[in-house]
């Protein structure tokens, strides 16, 4: 089984993209952050007309979350217990959805940005992170051998090669001592950040801004990954980052990440081990 995540930056304006790579990916699951799009505005049959079943999650042009199958979608799940929500009063956003597909409990999670060190959006993020922690530590206690992946942008960077220089993110959120120690409390927790060990760093990134030529000069961030559960840990194969995904017109500012389990590789079918 090959699983794979993506934030899209809108369903609706990259569907022809997201089409393609499906066709030339051939992952078995997909999960989907930032739609940017209602239920009812999700453009679903560019899954379903390829043999995909995909359940999605989204209250307005913000946020949202999706998660498509072709080997089951089972148990839907919006939001994981203890989710807060953002505001005042406080609001359930569009960050979490979860599905059993093909055994494997997948969560499709969009954490909060957290915008800037002294925002209330930032003390939000650590707040969700924690709640995120709780989850997954009374998931495993429940039940040790349970398959788990959460996926998605986490909008952290836990180490400091994940960013292209750390000058210039020198007061700024996504790599913050909080935050990266709420990451860290992730993988304490029992989920494991399973590309790295496939498709090190420094340079391997998954988002490079729109602005500034960032992707050209090789400007990038490392924030979106897969952490799995100590009995999905052990079956993975391989895992890379689709860094040709981030080309030319029309794509999104993040790359989908690929992870493959029980001998699959984690790479799209049209590349071979060893191509940049």
């Amino acid at each position: 089984m090959r699983i794979a995540t993506w934030n899209v930056n809108s369903a609706r304006a990259r569907v022809e993209r997201i089409g393609a790579w499906l066709d030339r990916s051939d992952v078995d699951v997909l999960a989907i952050q930032e739609t940017k799009a209602r239920d009812d505005q999700f453009p679903a049959s560019v899954f379903t007309e390829r043999g995909y079943e995909v359940a999605h999650h989204g209250l307005s042009q913000w946020n949202g979350v999706a998660i498509a199958s072709r080997v089951g979608l089972e148990d839907v799940r919006i939001g994981f217990p203890g989710q807060p929500g953002y505001g005042d009063p406080e609001e359930a956003e569009a960050r979490a959805i979860g599905a059993t597909c093909g055994g494997v409990q997948v969560w499709s999670l969009y954490v909060p940005n957290g915008r800037e060190i002294d925002h209330p959006h930032y003390a939000y993020k650590l707040r969700w992170l924690e709640a995120l922690r709780e989850a997954g530590t009374a998931a495993l206690a429940a039940d040790p051998d349970a398959q788990i992946a959460y996926v998605g942008d986490f909008n952290i960077a836990p180490q400091n090669d994940d960013v292209w220089d750390m000058a210039a993110f020198d007061g700024l959120t996504h790599v913050t001592e909080p935050e990266r120690e709420a990451f860290r409390a992730l993988v304490k927790a029992g989920f494991d950040e399973v590309v790295r060990d496939h498709a090190p760093g420094p340079g391997v990134y998954t988002y490079w801004d729109y602005k500034g030529l960032a992707f050209p000069k090789r400007r990038g961030m490392r924030i979106d990954f897969v952490l799995a559960s100590p009995a999905l840990r052990a079956r993975v194969s391989g895992a890379s980052v689709d860094r040709e995904e981030r080309k030319g017109k029309g794509a999104s500012d993040h790359a989908p990440v690929i992870v493959g389990f029980d001998g699959e590789e984690g790479l799209p079918r049209d590349k071979k081990e060893g191509e940049a």
